[in-house]
Order: C-alpha cells, then sequence, then structure tokens
C-alpha cells in the first residue's frame, strides 16, 4: 500500500486546529519507576516501536506500531502537576504506520508493555530495549487526578511530570546516558 503523507499530515493540522481544549480527550495518568517483578501478574503483552514527527512539548505526534495495529497520536502540554493533558488519537493502517515511522525525528522507542490489573486500576508497565535498556515504568490512568488507586508492591517511585521520563525525551536522551 502506498503512503498518502499528504493527505495524512493535512488531516493531522486540520484535527490539530480543529480540535479546541473542550473537545479533545483529556488524559490524566500518574507514572512510577518498577522496583520488583510484576510480570507473574501481567495478563497479556505487546511489542512496541514507536517515533515522533514532533517532539515540542506543547504538541507531540507520536507514530506507533502495536502488535499489527498503527496509530497517531496528538498529545499537548501537561498541567503544572504533569497529571493531565490533552490527547487525541487515531489507529491508522499498519503499513502507513511504518511508513511514516521512516521520517520520525531520530530516535525510535522500542519496548514491549505489559497489562496488569491491581484493585479496580489497570497499570501499562512498559520494558524498554535498545538505547533504553534497564528501564521499566509503570502507568496507572484515571478519571480524576486525585482519585485513589491501590498500588501494587513493585510499584517504585512516582516520577509523574519528570520529563525526562517522558517517551518523546527518552528517544533524545536515552536512559543509558543518565
Amino acid at each position: 500500500m502506498k503512503l498518502q503523507l499528504h493527505g495524512i499530515i493535512i488531516g493531522v493540522v486540520a484535527a490539530s486546529v480543529s480540535l479546541k481544549a473542550e473537545n479533545m480527550a483529556k488524559e490524566i495518568e500518574r507514572k512510577f519507576l518498577v522496583k520488583g517483578d510484576f510480570k507473574p501478574e501481567a495478563i497479556r503483552q505487546t511489542r512496541i516501536i514507536q517515533g515522533y514527527l514532533s517532539s515540542v512539548p506543547e504538541r507531540t505526534v507520536r507514530v506507533r506500531v502495536k502488535g499489527d495495529k498503527g496509530f497517531l497520536t496528538i498529545k499537548g502540554i501537561g498541567n503544572e502537576s504533569g497529571v493531565s493533558r490533552y490527547e487525541w488519537e487515531k489507529e491508522i493502517d499498519v503499513n502507513e504506520a511504518n511508513e511514516l515511522l521512516s521520517i520520525c525525528e531520530p530516535g525510535v522507542i522500542d519496548k514491549t508493555r505489559y497489562i496488569v490489573q491491581s484493585g479496580e486500576h489497570t497499570f501499562e508497565v512498559d520494558e524498554f530495549f535498545g538505547e533504553n535498556k534497564g528501564l521499566i515504568m509503570a502507568e496507572v490512568e484515571l478519571t480524576f487526578e486525585d482519585e485513589v488507586f491501590d498500588k501494587p508492591s513493585w510499584l517504585g517511585e512516582e516520577v509523574t511530570g519528570y520529563t525526562k521520563y517522558y517517551n518523546s525525551m527518552l528517544m533524545k536522551n536515552p536512559y543509558k546516558h543518565w
């Protein structure tokens, strides 16, 4: 399948211009380092490769291949606490996603995502490879910022709002260089 890049870029620009804050989905999540063995609790896992067409904090544009699916995601800048930000995501053809990865900024994120249920919440635990090998982080999406949730024993230090842990920053300054 031939990539229709012009149409995608125009569509992304149109979407970013026409989407006002009140119409965008709000992502509320907290992020933690992982300090213990979570894998026995994982209910599924998926390999993810992603790159960034734009990594400026005000609007990151991410291309992701997750298993056999492709996604294009636009994220806005986070609030002061780093817990909330706006997010728009659309599934795209996996072949188009692979083509877009070829024109992304330098540095690709390669990771396996594990899904772990803990109480009423689901954690997404990312084990990174390549330049970020050794880094394992968990995220939990919440309904509101001060929502209470069970913290599993393998959950370590909270790093919510620390920009060096954003995937868009890990591609620029990988974990192995810290």
